[in-house]
Order: C-alpha cells, then structure tokens, then sequence
C-alpha cells in the first residue's frame, strides 16, 4: 500500500509567534493520527525554479486514506481553526509510490 503525506509550504509567515497555538494542536492531532513528520523548518531550503524558500513541513502516514482522514479528523480541524488571519501556505495531500 502507498504512503500518503502532507506537504506544506508557507509562502510568507508574517507573525511566527501567532502559529504557535497551531503547531501544539497541528502536532498532537498529526501524532494521534499515526503521522510522522520528516522535515519542519526552513533553514535549510534551496528553491528552485518558482519555489519558496520558506518553512517546508513533510508528514508521513501510512496510506493516503490515513493522510486524509488525519486532514479531516476532528482534532486536525481544531488546529485550523487556530490558523491566525492572513495566514498563506501551499498545503497538499499526495500519494506516495508502491
């Protein structure tokens, strides 16, 4: 079965502070779910082309369907709704190869 994972860029973080109340729901509710994240940060970030050079955070689940259910669970949507006005970020879920 293929993985699914979450891509997240964030074009532009204005306020870092004002993620923070994010971040603690966004991790408790991606652990719940089974998620592992690989990348978080931007320090390191060589773009390319019309990429960002901005925070990029990798999640890893054990199947698509497990990657969008985490999206969907109750818990996920709390983090969103934690998410500070103005906030802009590229988020996608994809399936990982067999």
């Amino acid at each position: 079965m293929a993985k699914g994972y979450w891509v997240s860029v964030y074009p532009t973080i204005t306020d870092p502070e004002g993620l923070d109340g994010y971040n603690e729901l966004a991790r408790l509710a991606v652990k719940a779910a089974g998620g592992r994240t690989f990348a978080r940060g931007g320090s390191r970030v060589v773009a390319r082309e019309a990429g960002v050079a901005e925070r990029v955070v990798l999640i890893e689940f054990d199947s698509f369907e497990q990657a969008v259910a985490a999206y969907e669970s109750e818990a996920y949507q709390k983090a969103l709704a934690a998410l500070p006005d103005g906030f802009e970020r590229d988020f996608r879920i994809v399936e990982g190869l067999d």
